[in-house]
Formats: C-alpha cells, structure tokens, sequence
C-alpha cells in the first residue's frame, strides 16, 4: 500500500468523527437551549403566580382595613345601648305625676355607675382627684385656695373630671389646689 490509501481512510475518518462531533454539538445545543426555554417558562410562571399572590393579599389586606374602620366601634356602641335605655326609662319616669326627685336621682347614679362600668371595660377611666397631690401630668389648675386642714398643693375640689383610656391620657382633671 502506499502511503496516499494510508492516508485517505484517516482522512475521511477524521472527517466522519468531526460531522458526528458536529452533530452531537448541535443536539447539546440545540437541547440547552430547549432546557433554557422551558426554565425560562417556568420561572415566568412562577413570577406571575407570585404577583397574583401578592395581588391577593394587598386586596385581602385593603378589605380586612375596610371592615375594620367599619366596625371598630360596634363593641362601644353595644355597650352604650343598655345606657340609652336605662336613660329613656329614666326620662319616662320622670315625666309621670307620681315621680319623686329622691327616684330620679336614684335612677339618673344607677345610669351614670352602668356608663362608668361598661366604658371601664374598653379601657376608659375616670381622672377623680379629689384629696391627692397635685399633679400637672394629670390635672389642670383652674385656681389656688387656701385650705383649713388640707397641705398644700392638693385637690381640693374637681370642676370637671379627666379621663384616660388605656392609660392614655385624653383630658386632664380641671380642679382648685390648696395653697
């Protein structure tokens, strides 16, 4: 043999591997591009699954917030409903020929100690400083008196009552301070 037919099946063998290496790269590309395709599919998905999600929360959200606001006070309302009737009958009372003032005063502190005790159940509180130290946090001077028997710088008397709720305090106690 000579060396040219040596050669040629080398040659043509080369060529054959190289069109089957060549096939092979195409399928690998070919199938990492369809691989990247269907990733890129399916992370698309996730992320407008992810955006319903969070769509769905932000109006489940937004709706929780309405009913909230809408209904915040239907305990304190429940509450004062027992109040309102307590005072109708109070009213009705009143207005009969047998009515006594001893009666109505009566009926008018049974009401005011059912209000004291119903909005004492949401946290409201009655400031009543009567006989404590003076204190500004919770109380406002309207005036000084000098006081037998009584230091100074103390209540001595409450023009209108403070109240806090929830140890907030909404209004302070207007009182008169021994001097």
């Amino acid at each position: 043999m000579s060396n040219e037919e040596i050669e040629k099946p080398d040659v043509e063998a080369n060529e054959q591997a190289d069109t089957e290496a060549s096939a092979e790269t195409e399928k690998t590309t070919e199938q990492l591009l369809e691989e990247a395709q269907q990733q890129a599919e399916e992370n698309w998905n996730q992320v407008l699954l992810a955006r319903a999600d969070l769509e769905n929360v932000r109006r489940r959200h937004a709706r929780d917030l309405e009913n909230a606001h809408k209904h915040a006070l239907d305990k304190f309302v429940n509450e004062l409903l027992p109040i309102c009737d307590s005072l109708e009958l109070g009213l009705n009372a009143a207005k009969s020929e047998s009515a006594t003032l001893e009666a109505v005063r009566d009926g008018m502190s049974m009401t005011m100690k059912m209000l004291l005790d119903n909005i004492g159940k949401l946290g409201l509180e009655q400031v009543d400083p009567v006989g404590q130290p003076f204190d500004p946090e919770l109380h406002q001077a309207v005036s000084m008196q000098p006081a037998d028997g009584i230091d100074a710088n103390h209540v001595i008397s409450v023009m209108q009552k403070g109240y806090s709720f929830n140890g907030r305090l909404l209004r302070p106690a207007m009182v008169v301070v021994s001097q």
